[in-house]
């Protein structure tokens, strides 16, 4: 199957299932990186889903492409271009409505999988508009409560369900950032599973199968 032209550059693996309109995943990288990154998962995924990743609209000069900038300059701390991660925040919800009409997906089975920044991304479109999310899988990433929309606690998260997971070791993103955004998820009365592998910043095997068995039980 050929892409279809939308507002977001990416790339696909259809699925394999003949019932109508497959459960779609939206894989969303993170800072520096591109659409390739987290398709080395597809065919390793379980195979009813259709898998759609897609690229930042923020290039990177020489390589790779972000949500929004960081500056990571260190008399400044780490800071996030909050405008920009909102703008694509909005173009993230966009590009899934139209994904979903073009390729004739189940609007009603939506997860989103990020890692990093792409995680962000991920917690801001379905903390914002969880009637269009049925799952997350939220790998090495927090919750930024900047780029949700005003309201979001009064949404009603009852069909919202999350997966997320980080490092111990993870120097670009410190696991407390994690435990908050747990935090929050429980106040909001979010169903969701957290665990944590003896890893850095990235995804190891043991993390990887067990989001996998976790996706299979969602399908």
């Amino acid at each position: 199957m050929e892409t279809v032209p939308l507002s977001l550059y990416h790339i696909i693996k259809p699925s394999n299932s003949k019932n109508g309109r497959p459960p779609v995943i939206f894989l969303f990288h993170g800072y520096g990186s591109d659409e390739n990154d987290l398709f080395s998962f597809a065919s390793e995924l379980p195979s009813d889903y259709f898998i759609i990743s897609a690229r930042g609209p923020y290039p990177l000069p020489p390589f790779g492409n972000a949500w929004y900038a960081i500056n990571f300059d260190a008399s400044f701390g780490k800071w996030s271009n909050v405008e920009q991660a909102i703008t694509s925040r909005d173009k993230i919800v966009a590009f899934i409505d139209e994904a979903c009409k073009a390729y004739h997906l189940d609007e009603d089975n939506v997860t989103l999988l990020g890692f990093s920044q792409g995680t962000v991304l991920s917690y801001a479109v379905a903390l914002s508009f969880p009637e269009k999310i049925k799952n997350i899988v939220a790998l090495s990433g927090y919750i930024d409560e900047n780029v949700l929309k005003d309201n979001f606690a009064e949404k009603d998260y009852k069909n919202l369900d999350i997966y997320a997971s980080h490092g111990q070791v993870d120097q670009v993103i410190p696991p407390e950032w994690a435990h908050k955004s747990t935090d929050i998820l429980q106040k909001l009365g979010i169903k969701f599973k957290y665990e944590e592998f003896p890893v850095g910043h990235g995804v190891s095997p043991q993390n990887f199968y067990s989001f996998r068995k976790w996706l299979e039980d969602k399908i």
